[in-house]
């Protein structure tokens, strides 16, 4: 399932790191498809994350397709707006654990989350209870019980948050096979 780039500068033939330019020669490309946001920043698709590796790529191609650097020429400030829109994208879904596992859900033949959207019914109760809750809150002042209790509950959901993505990292800890 090797997704990383391997292909070559069609003006200079030195190897791309991404779909989007070339580092050699400095040559803004146009991708034939939707590069996924591994292949954008030449990456192996995986869970793990460096975000200090991914900040370092982000940088450097993000030099390469800003579009203040092409500003003399309107197709080529077209094509890096297209790319640098792209790259931020792709930098976006990286470095989000949700939008992540997404991702690499739907890679390996998965539902994506527009497919799946029934939700268990205990779950949808706890939501509306959490809603009127909410609700109940915003109609006391700010240091009434009630908005008390809303820490208690923010911290809850954002640990029971936390245990459920460290579940899916553990489930796409090594990425497991297709299909």
């Amino acid at each position: 399932m090797a997704s990383q780039l391997k292909s070559f500068c069609p003006d200079c033939e030195e190897r791309l790191e991404t779909p989007l330019g070339c580092n050699g020669c400095g040559a803004l490309l146009d991708p034939e498809a939707l590069p996924g946001p591994f292949v954008v920043f030449g990456l192996e698709p995986t869970w793990e994350i460096d975000e200090r590796d991914l900040k370092r790529r982000l940088r450097r191609i993000g030099r390469l397709v800003h579009p203040d650097f092409h500003a003399t020429d309107p197709e080529r400030r077209s094509r890096a707006e297209s790319n640098s829109a792209r790259l931020n994208r792709a930098y976006e879904v990286l470095l989000d654990p949700f939008l992540r596992a997404d991702w690499l859900i739907e890679l390996l033949g998965g539902p994506s989350e527009k497919e799946e959207r029934a939700m268990p019914p205990e779950f949808l109760m706890e939501v509306m209870e959490w809603n009127e809750a909410l609700d109940e809150a915003a109609a006391t002042p700010l240091d009434s019980p009630e908005r008390t209790a809303l820490e208690g509950l923010a911290n809850t959901l954002l640990a029971e948050r936390d245990r459920r993505l460290e579940a899916v990292g553990g489930l796409l800890t090594p990425l497991p096979p297709a299909g």
